[in-house]
């Protein structure tokens, strides 16, 4: 079953149902709606896959990328705004808008590693919320860009009462950006990516450029990011405030990939199933259940389970680090590094009893103090 699962093309299974779902309900389904944004923290998630699981590279500030998507989009199609451009070019400048910030970030970071590296993107991603914030001429502060017209695409108006239109539209990136990364693990920029993740310094040797390769996963990364807010905005009608771009969203989509496994497309799919959708999907439906049986009449939220859900989460987090700290579908060279360092522990204890053994079963020889030589 295991050597099956990570052979048979799980994430293209997933999407081929994904497409069939809107055939067998109404229009208006709400369920719809919702598997329409797990699709856009899906790219999400694999924006920051690419920087985090590819490149070995920590980044807290995921969330700040898909902000820039959210309010170039937001500006290039708001009527208070003279520009007034369809859906694609919007998709297309909000990920290009969102490369180059990821650019800008990632040039004079690039000798950072680890916790400094973190630091930065996090606190890249505060500048960028009350930069949202403050810039009240242009993002409308704390309330945000409102009142967004449908997405235009190819001159046919994207209905907002029908999630299909939307629904579609988020699948066919997220299979596009599926393929574009399974074809780029393959490439040699996959490859080089992969080089600097496990040995910086080895790979330099071997004359693969740290510099370049590392700005290119902050880039595409970035632009993945910006997509995904392009079409948060556009499903949305709003860009929402600046609170909807802070450290816990980032946190979140960090959260997944981690359970999910880092590295593997299918492992963040899964992962994005499994927290986004206890999120907003299962969640709510839980405390919507307790509410009509009169266990929680009052909505009280230390009696619903929205109430709980972040201890939820760390508890997840903390059961995966202690018994399977590659998560549930990683990435084969990274679940072999676990169990290739597990093996050496096994040998090296091994070895070592067996040197103990041998050492207390082997005689002594004592000799006679006359007998030895000053």
């Amino acid at each position: 079953m295991k050597r099956f699962l990570e052979r048979f093309p799980l994430e293209w299974l997933l999407l081929g149902l994904a497409a069939l779902f809107p055939l067998f309900v109404s229009s208006t389904s709400v369920f719809g709606s919702q598997l329409n944004d797990l699709f856009t923290y899906a790219i999400l998630a694999l924006g920051l896959n690419v920087v985090v699981g590819y490149a070995g590279l920590l980044h807290l500030g995921i969330a700040a990328f898909f902000g820039i998507g959210a309010y170039v989009t937001g500006i290039l199609i708001a009527p208070v705004f003279p520009f007034q451009v369809a859906f694609p070019v919007a998709l297309v400048l909000s990920a290009g808008g969102a490369a180059l910030c990821g650019v800008l970030l990632g040039a004079p970071t690039l000798r950072l590693r680890g916790d400094y590296l973190a630091l930065v993107t996090l606190g890249f991603g505060e500048v960028v919320k009350y930069a949202i914030q403050n810039l009240m001429s242009i993002t409308e502060g704390t309330r945000g860009l409102t009142s967004l017209p449908p997405a235009l695409v190819f001159g046919l108006k994207i209905s907002p009462d029908d999630f299909r239109g939307y629904y579609y539209i988020a699948l066919v990136l997220l299979a596009a950006t599926v393929l574009l990364l399974k074809n780029l693990e393959r490439s040699s920029l996959g490859r080089s990516w992969m080089a600097i993740r496990e040995d910086e310094l080895a790979a330099t040797c071997m004359g693969i450029n740290a510099a370049r390769v590392k700005l290119a996963a902050f880039a595409l990364g970035a632009g993945l990011a910006g997509m995904a807010g392009c079409l948060f905005a556009v499903k949305q009608t709003t860009t929402s405030g600046p609170l909807a771009y802070d450290f816990n969203r980032s946190v979140i989509m960090l959260c997944c990939i981690i359970l999910g496994g880092l590295g593997s497309i299918r492992g963040v799919l899964l992962g994005v199933m499994l927290l986004i959708g206890f999120d907003t999907i299962l969640t709510p439906k839980i405390d919507e259940w307790l509410q009509l049986a009169n266990f929680n009449p009052e909505g009280s939220t230390y009696l619903s389970l929205s109430g709980w859900r972040l201890m939820v989460f760390g508890l997840a987090l903390i059961l995966m680090m202690r018994f399977r700290p590659e998560g549930f579908l990683p990435a084969g060279h990274i679940q072999a590094e676990m169990h290739r360092g597990q093996l050496k522990t096994v040998h090296t204890g091994a070895e070592s009893v067996a040197a103990e053994s041998l050492v207390s079963t082997t005689p002594v020889k004592h000799t006679p103090p006359s007998e030895k030589q000053v």
